[in-house]
């Protein structure tokens, strides 16, 4: 015979005992009730009253047992659930990462282009101390022109270096509370377990 696992001990309790309301006392009391019943001659309304007795008894047994099979059904689509949403935090958690890599790239371009755009405005200065020539001025368009295009990237750059920021805030923000959410729960079945416990020693 193969050896009894813990989850199958209380499973089997569970579905003795049901939720810890008294099972076992009433299959002690059903159990004496049908030893008297068999054992002890009665009047026809006396043993049909004790029958009642009995399948009233038994009834409450059958729904407690019903009852803990419905709430073990619900925890394991609970522990499915929980599977489900880890899985999701961490794909969550990987794609935050990559946005972050993401964000530190875009970070870098922009410092390479505001350094870019000192170095022109210094060349521009420079430029400007010479003499006015006709090849200076062209010069000077096409760094004016360029300039534009490098204050126009930064711009978008900035932009969506700040659309990053707000979107990975938001996705930090979801993380921990999926994170208390399942310390809750974990914290509630705990407490459970703990009621539980008593139960189980007085056997």
């Amino acid at each position: 015979m193969g050896a009894v696992t813990d989850d199958e001990v209380i499973r089997k309790r569970l579905l003795i005992d049901g939720d810890g309301a008294g099972d076992d006392r009433r299959i002690n009391v059903l159990l004496k009730g049908f030893t008297k019943w068999c054992n002890s001659p009665g009047t026809p309304e006396e043993e049909f009253t004790q029958y009642q007795r009995m399948m009233g008894i038994l009834a409450q047994c059958e729904f407690s047992m019903g009852k803990t099979l419905m709430v073990y059904d619900m925890n394991l689509r609970e522990m499915e659930n929980y599977e489900k949403i880890y899985t999701n935090i961490e794909q969550n958690i990987t794609s935050a990462h990559d946005k972050i890599a993401e964000c530190k790239k875009e970070i870098q371009r922009a410092k390479r282009i505001r350094k870019n755009r000192q170095e022109y405005d210094a060349l521009a200065k420079v430029i400007q101390q010479h003499p006015d020539r006709h090849e200076t001025l062209k010069q000077l368009e096409a760094l004016d022109k360029e300039l534009q295009q490098l204050s126009r990237i930064k711009e978008n750059v900035d932009a969506k270096l700040e659309l990053r920021k707000k979107q990975f805030h938001v996705l930090l923000s979801t993380i921990q509370e999926l994170q208390q959410t399942l310390e809750n729960d974990d914290k509630s079945d705990n407490d459970e377990n703990s009621h539980e416990s008593p139960a189980q020693n007085g056997e």
